[in-house]
């Protein structure tokens, strides 16, 4: 229920991943294309984020873990997530 409180209040969580196993992962709230702008500039590659703690984790170029999965960094800085489709 909180979940749909989210959407719906066009308020982003604190902390969102496009990792199905994750459990920060929502499908709700990334079915309406969020952007992340990082340190004034628009990232496209990243894969999770926290605004609480001031970090994303973006892909280490074509690098791949033993199970398949990109493997990532996590860089920190100011984190500004919003809906692309509320311009």
């Amino acid at each position: 229920m909180n979940d749909e409180n989210e959407t719906t209040n066009d308020t982003l969580p604190d902390r969102l991943s496009v990792d199905p196993s994750s459990p920060y992962y929502n499908a709700d709230i990334l079915a309406r294309d969020v952007g992340i702008r990082f340190k004034g500039q628009e990232k496209t590659n990243v894969e999770e984020y926290c605004i609480s703690e001031g970090w994303i984790r973006v892909t280490a170029g074509n690098a791949r873990d033993r199970h398949g999965n990109p493997l990532t960094i996590k860089v920190h800085g100011p984190v500004e997530p919003y809906f692309k489709d509320k311009k």
